[in-house]
């Protein structure tokens, strides 16, 4: 089977204060065989990039309306008129405010969304057959 993938380089920027942040690069990254779930590798000044992964549809939510609970929080606002899309991380590590541009993160979840509309998400992953053949023993 064909697998899917949908990538995107963007521009985040790290929120140091409210008058400092400064650009981090970051690929999004989306595969049809792990349907529910997003990658964002951000390049910050380590070798190795830091890698998280969120759910899909906590960040399609958080495009539009505050979201999540835990290591990983979206919500909307506007900054300078714009709108952007931000991210609260937090691990054992330390914690992260990351801003998206809005329309830039949406654009990449539509096609996301194209590649593998909501809800059919469990068939590609087989989980239907699995869970039936569970149930039949």
């Amino acid at each position: 089977m064909q697998h899917t993938v949908v990538e995107r380089e963007l521009e985040l920027q790290l929120i140091l204060s409210a008058d400092h942040s400064f650009p981090v690069p970051a690929r999004l990254g989306y595969r049809s065989d792990d349907p529910y779930a997003v990658h964002i590798a951000f390049h910050v000044t380590s070798e190795q990039p830091v890698n998280w992964t969120f759910s899909r549809d906590l960040l399609v939510e958080g495009v539009f309306r505050p979201c999540g609970q835990g290591d990983v929080k979206v919500w909307p606002t506007k900054v300078d008129g714009r709108g952007v899309v931000l991210m609260a991380l937090s691990s054992p590590d330390g914690e992260a405010l990351l801003q998206a541009p809005a329309a830039q993160l949406a654009a990449w979840l539509e096609r996301t969304l194209r590649a593998v509309p909501p809800g059919s998400e469990a068939e590609l992953l087989g989980m239907d057959g699995a869970l039936d053949q569970l149930l039949a023993r």
